[in-house]
């Protein structure tokens, strides 16, 4: 099932059709293209299959956001293995405002060509909340478990994301509950705890980072762009909420993103017991999802590139 959805994948990698480069991200008035780059993303989402992750439309979605789809995962099964298999959900970046083709669709084909299942996360950007955005994710971690046997895989789920896709995995590995079982909803029984979380370049980390001179620690205003107050701050910094109970974490950058938000990460999962992997890479910058030249950037650096296969034999350890 879903067989149709690689191919498709390996022709919208093949045209670079969701590779927007750099230069072209703005008006020329200076601001953002949102409207331009959300399209991008809609076009090559819609010639796939995807299952919606609430098949009556998500809670409080609004139709007048027109640029914004319905959130779904484009399921695309795994290459070249006879056994069932787990899930990797990808997750783009964007600054929850736009959508980084290069970090959803060509990262797929990437995992699903080294014989992992994937999953291409559409989920909400701003004006939906980031809680919105994590009930995205959590929604689609429940809803493969629900129709694994539908889908020929297993209920092992990793979550996997980019710069703001990265956040929201820190965030799912880290609030997640076991599912309820007297729901009618049969995706609701299942729990939302991700197997493991893979983090490229996010900056989550800004509990446990110093916030500069000229900044208030006890005032609930905070000048962090990816949240509206204190609460949500706290809420949304993986490093001061990791669980006992947390999966593993692959976690990799490069240094250009301030290293010290994996060190903080990092500090705190050896302080809960929690395995992880780390590698912060010295050349480089944001946004190279796979560092193979499929970026909007348009880079190529061999030496980040490692990542990938290193992530690839990480998987594999956890039994995916």
């Amino acid at each position: 099932m879903y067989a149709h959805n690689y191919r498709i994948l390996c022709d919208i990698c093949a045209e670079k059709s969701v590779i927007r480069h750099v230069s072209k991200h703005r008006n020329p008035d200076g601001s953002v293209d949102v409207a331009g780059n959300l399209k991008i993303w809609n076009d090559a989402i819609a010639r796939f299959d995807q299952i919606l992750l609430w098949e009556g439309g998500a809670p409080n979605f609004r139709p007048e956001e027109t640029l914004q789809i319905q959130p779904s995962i484009v399921f695309v099964p795994a290459q070249g293995v006879s056994e069932k298999r787990g899930t990797v959900i990808v997750a783009h970046g964007g600054g929850f405002t736009t959508r980084t083709g290069c970090e959803g669709i060509h990262v797929a084909k990437y995992f699903s060509d080294a014989g992992f299942n994937t999953a291409i996360l559409t989920y909400r950007l701003q004006p939906y909340s980031r809680y919105d955005a994590m009930d995205d994710m959590q929604r689609a971690i429940r809803l493969l478990r629900a129709r694994k046997d539908e889908l020929g895989i297993t209920d092992k789920v990793v979550a996997m994301g980019f710069s703001a896709g990265g956040m929201l995995a820190s965030n799912c590995a880290t609030h997640f509950d076991p599912g309820d079982p007297g729901a009618a909803d049969p995706v609701e029984q299942q729990s939302c705890r991700p197997d493991g979380a893979v983090l490229g370049y996010g900056a989550f980390a800004f509990c446990g980072l110093p916030g500069g001179m000229f900044t208030d620690p006890f005032a609930d205003k905070t000048q962090n762009p990816f949240v509206a107050n204190k609460k949500e701050l706290i809420f949304f910094a993986p490093e001061v909420n990791i669980r006992p109970d947390s999966p593993p974490f692959f976690i990799w950058q490069t240094n250009s993103d301030d290293p010290r938000h994996s060190f903080t990460l990092g500090q705190a999962l050896t302080a809960m017991g929690i395995p992880f992997e780390m590698h912060l890479f010295p050349g480089g910058i944001h946004g190279l999802a796979l560092a193979d030249g499929n970026n909007d950037l348009s880079m190529s650096v061999p030496h980040v590139a490692q990542w990938a296969p290193l992530c690839t034999t990480w998987l594999l350890g956890l039994g995916l």
